[in-house]
């Protein structure tokens, strides 16, 4: 297994904010970034998601044609489309359980799963299409669709690499100008996390995961950048803290482009999200000597993002179903982080573990 390291760190910090998060009202909830800012966990994980591609690809593209390189990339996306249909059963499975055990039918309707049991035949064609999703379990398909064009990015990569960030950008804006999204079905709607807009945050990901070009660029003027991004970063705290946000009424058109909306992740919320970047980068070295444990333990789970991640969901979902059965008491709470962090740490050991095993 990797040493801990800076990009493995904040994954691990993302997941587990993504946990606390997605327990709505939990205590520990309003100590969360994302009280703190226009962006949130979502942008961190999609954006170091593009920087463990671009890993990918330095590292192994001398040695793969690109064939190898398009079949390794959609190998990828493949598993992360088998964890999703996996967690979504589970977690329907769980609510479904819950109603019943418990005699709670009200449960039968959180989180969009209400469909799939009063229309099962065309919800489950949603489920396995993507086209119906569950509340709090819309990450992945995002990232599934991110990996699916990753052959794409890693062929533009390799053939026209300069073309590779403004042909991004190019799709970004279209979408925030034409408002283009995904539909559901057979719920109409569209998708909460906009694959066309977020893309640029996967893509700027990549960019920086390297060390030629816009991540060179950004190596170089890091100080002026860490100066440049603390004025933003204070000025979005400011706004998440006062909640306010930009009247859609007043704002001129492409609306979008003005907004703080997070289903297309409007400018705003990616320049928050860069600066954020900007200002702790680094911080990592000065945690690992004071807090060995704790960045190991971050960096363990975001080593094995993917496992701690379907794990961390389904515990979110248990922790809500807890907090609906048994109150949300700050000491109920206390005992959903503990018990959550301690099995998702778990299962970052028990994936390595057998990653070591087989490799032995």
């Amino acid at each position: 297994m990797r040493k801990p390291n800076e990009i493995d760190f904040w994954r691990g910090f993302a997941l587990v904010t993504i946990f606390v998060n997605h327990v709505p009202g939990l205590w520990f909830e309003r100590f969360t970034f994302r009280n703190v800012s226009l962006s949130d966990s979502a942008e961190l994980f999609v954006l170091l998601a593009g920087w463990s591609l671009r890993l990918v690809v330095d590292n192994q593209s001398a040695q793969l044609t690109l064939w190898r390189l398009v079949l390794r990339l959609g190998g990828r996306a493949i598993t992360i489309y088998a964890a999703q249909i996996l967690i979504t059963m589970i977690a329907l499975a769980l609510i479904a359980g819950a109603s019943l055990l418990f005699d709670a039918p009200v449960v039968l309707d959180w989180h969009n799963a209400g469909p799939v049991f009063v229309n099962p035949v065309e919800s489950h064609v949603g489920l396995v299409l993507l086209t119906h999703q569950l509340g709090y379990f819309n990450i992945l398909p995002l990232y599934v669709v991110l990996m699916f064009g990753a052959p794409m990015i890693g062929l533009v990569y390799r053939i026209a690499r300069p073309l590779l960030l403004p042909i991004s950008l190019a799709v970004y804006l279209a979408t925030l100008v034409m408002g283009v999204n995904f539909h559901t079905w057979p719920v109409e709607g569209r998708w909460f996390l906009n694959p066309f807009a977020w893309q640029l945050i996967f893509v700027l990901g990549f960019e920086l995961g390297g060390r030629d070009g816009l991540a060179r660029w950004a190596q170089t003027h890091r100080r002026a950048l860490r100066l440049a991004a603390l004025p933003i970063v204070i000025a979005g705290a400011a706004a998440a803290l006062l909640q306010w946000s930009p009247d859609p009424i007043r704002v001129p058109d492409p609306k979008l482009l003005f907004m703080f909306d997070k289903t297309f992740l409007s400018p705003a919320r990616v320049i928050h999200c860069l600066a954020l970047v900007a200002t702790f980068a680094g911080l990592f070295a000065y945690l690992e000597g004071p807090l060995p444990r704790i960045t190991h333990y971050l960096s363990m789970l975001g080593r094995n993002s993917l496992n701690v991640f379907c794990v961390g969901s389904l515990l979110s979902l248990m922790g809500q179903l807890a907090r609906f059965l048994l109150g949300g008491t700050v000491g109920i709470d206390a005992i959903i982080l503990l018990l959550g962090l301690s099995i998702m740490g778990v299962v970052g050991w028990v994936s390595e573990w057998r990653a070591r095993s087989q490799a032995s």
